[in-house]
Formats: structure tokens, sequence, C-alpha cells
């Protein structure tokens, strides 16, 4: 007989594929939002050795969005150019993903430091769930400086760009 499976839990195929993603790529943090879903991977939680499922009950893998709590961001270390970044004006990233400064890797970066950019215009791309996702600037802008290094993964919200408004 067939256990009933609840519908707003994810597929433990899709949450197993994510986890073997997540250790191929050698990745620290993976975070998955999909409607009311969130599931989040983080090194810390794995180093433990356990490999195995834990119940739902003991260490949810997820939490409905509306149910999360706000997360405590990590303090970034000193040397991060994160850290040095004080104030300004910024592109951020809509996404949580892989950031890219240009289409492919054999073409130039979408913006340098002291480019002119006008509203609309693709600074960078970020890639979520093999999706690209062009980033474009809300406002005319100068580059002053590219906080992410190519190929980096982002965080929702991640200052991308620090920038002056034209």
């Amino acid at each position: 007989m067939n256990d009933p499976v609840d519908p707003k839990l994810p597929d433990l195929r899709y949450i197993r594929e994510l986890a073997r993603v997540f250790k191929q790529y050698e990745l620290d943090e993976l975070e998955i939002e999909a409607g009311d879903q969130r599931i989040l991977l983080r090194q810390a939680d794995l180093a433990s050795g356990a490999t195995h499922a834990a119940p739902p009950t003991a260490a949810p893998t997820f939490v409905p969005v509306a149910a999360a709590a706000p997360r405590a961001e990590s303090p970034a270390p000193a040397s991060s150019p994160a850290a040095e970044v004080a104030s300004g004006e910024f592109i951020t990233t809509p996404f949580v993903g892989t950031f890219y400064r240009s289409a492919r890797p054999d073409t130039p970066a979408f913006v340098e430091v002291g480019k002119r950019v006008a509203a609309g215009e693709t600074v960078c791309i970020v890639e979520a769930m093999k999706l690209f996702n062009e980033i474009e600037a809300d406002f005319n802008c100068v580059i002053d400086e590219i906080l992410v290094e190519n190929g980096q993964p982002v965080e929702y919200g991640a200052k991308l760009f620090r920038v002056r408004k034209l």
C-alpha cells in the first residue's frame, strides 16, 4: 500500500538531485525557492556526514516561505570586496544563482569599471536552474566597481556592481 504524499512537500528525488549537484560542484550553499517552498542546503549541514534524509519532523530541509524566519547573514571576511563596500548605489540580483560577466566564455564582458550604462542595458547574467537571466541597469549610471567574481554563486539581493547615477 502506498503512503499518501503531501503535495506541499517537494519531490524527494528532486532533493536528492540537488544534493548530488551540491556535492559535485563543491558548493557551500544552495537555495531554491519555488512558490511557497524553500530548499536550503549548506555545507555545514552536510559536514556531519549524514547521508540519509532526516524525517521532516526532526530537521526539515525546506520551509514554507511564509513561515521562514529572516536568515542571519554571516559576516563577510574583512578581506572580501563586499565587506569594504560601505555605501552608494548598487545593481543587485533578483535571483539566487551563478554570476556571469559575459554571455559566453569567448565573448567580452557586458561592462567594465568606468563604463557608462544606459537604463535597460544588460550588465551581467545570473544563471538559475539552467535559465540565463539578463540583469539590466534600472537607471543611467557609470560602473564604479564590480563586486562579484565571474562564476561565483550569488544570493538573492546580492550587490553585483557599485554604480554612480548619471
